[in-house]
Parts: structure tokens; C-alpha cells; sequence
């Protein structure tokens, strides 16, 4: 490939802010045979390697800012969501398993944080149950009972979404009426 191609492709990962050699590089493969590639990092283009911030599965973390936030960027809201408590105080919550980036903005839009957010799953207090290629999800606290993960098999994921929410109506029925008896 020609000199101009890679500086075409570095340019694109540039500007999708991704550090990377303007050059090719030799890399061999299985079989001795030699192919050329980008060389790239996970740096954001001011070169400053961005840090993690772990957040567990269903769970949430906080984040204490230097000043107030006026804009919040998230790279994927599927796998991770931030809300606002306060001018400097964020809760972030892991929404499925991955890796994304979040980027706080003040006022004058510079940058007051910067980081990628890795959602893991907690794996001290989970039993996967597989069968075949059929998963199913326990939590073990200290006795294991059904909960729902991304992954596990869909009959299985909707018969214990569909159980939660049953259990969740008949609660907030007995609520309603234990209120009503006390007025």
C-alpha cells in the first residue's frame, strides 16, 4: 500500500481520536508472510493515555469534579449512563458489559475530565449455570437466586424479568393498600 494511504488512514483515526503513525509498519504473520498496518493507541489525539474508571454490571460509582459541569459526552450509552447530582458531583452506571469513553466539559467548553469507562461484571458473588451454550445467570448472597444478565438465554432472561416484575406489582399493590388503611 502506498506511502499516501497510510497517511490517509492515520489522518481518519486522527480525527476519530485515536493516536497514529502517519507510516506504515512491518508486522509478520502466521507463515512468515509480512503485512503492513497502523500502528495506534487508546490516546486521545492531545496524547495524555486515558485513564479507567471501573464500573460494575447494574451498579454505580461517583464522581467528584474540581468545578461545574456544563456538558457531558458519553461514546457509547449502551454500555454506560451518567446523570448529573450536582454542579460536581456525577453518578455513573454500568448499563451492559464494554468499554466507552466520557468526556466533562465546563462552561467554556474545556475539558475538566476525561476518561474511558470499562463496565465489568461482579464476579465474586455470580454462579453461571451453562447448559450447552445456554447461560444462565445466579446471584449467591449467600443463597443463589435467578437474576438477569446480558447473555443469558432469552427464555430464561424473560422468565425472571417476568417473575421480577410480577413480584414488584404485588409489592407495590400491598403498599398502595397498607396506605390507604392508614388514612
Amino acid at each position: 500500500m502506498t506511502p499516501t494511504f497510510w497517511k490517509i488512514a492515520a489522518a481518519a483515526l486522527t480525527s476519530a481520536g485515536i493516536a497514529a503513525s502517519a507510516y506504515g509498519q512491518q508486522f509478520h504473520q502466521p507463515g512468515g508472510k509480512a503485512s503492513t498496518g497502523i500502528v495506534a493507541s487508546a490516546a486521545p489525539v492531545h496524547g495524555k493515555p486515558l485513564e479507567n474508571i471501573i464500573v460494575t454490571y447494574d451498579q454505580s460509582t461517583l464522581v467528584t469534579l474540581p468545578r461545574p459541569v456544563a456538558e457531558i459526552i458519553i461514546g457509547n450509552a449502551l454500555i454506560a449512563d451518567v446523570s448529573v447530582q450536582s454542579s460536581t458531583l456525577l453518578i455513573i452506571t454500568g448499563k451492559s458489559f464494554g468499554i466507552t469513553n466520557m468526556i466533562v466539559l465546563d462552561a467554556k467548553k474545556e475539558i475538566i475530565f476525561e476518561k474511558r469507562l470499562q463496565v465489568k461484571r461482579e464476579e465474586a458473588m455470580v454462579l453461571n449455570l451453562q447448559r450447552g451454550t445456554l447461560r444462565q445467570t445466579y446471584n449467591c448472597t449467600p443463597q443463589c437466586n435467578p437474576t438477569v444478565t446480558v447473555g443469558d438465554d432469552q427464555t430464561y432472561f424473560d422468565a425472571v424479568v417476568k417473575a421480577s416484575e410480577k413480584k414488584q406489582g404485588l409489592s407495590e399493590k400491598a403498599s398502595d393498600a397498607g396506605s390507604q388503611t392508614n388514612n
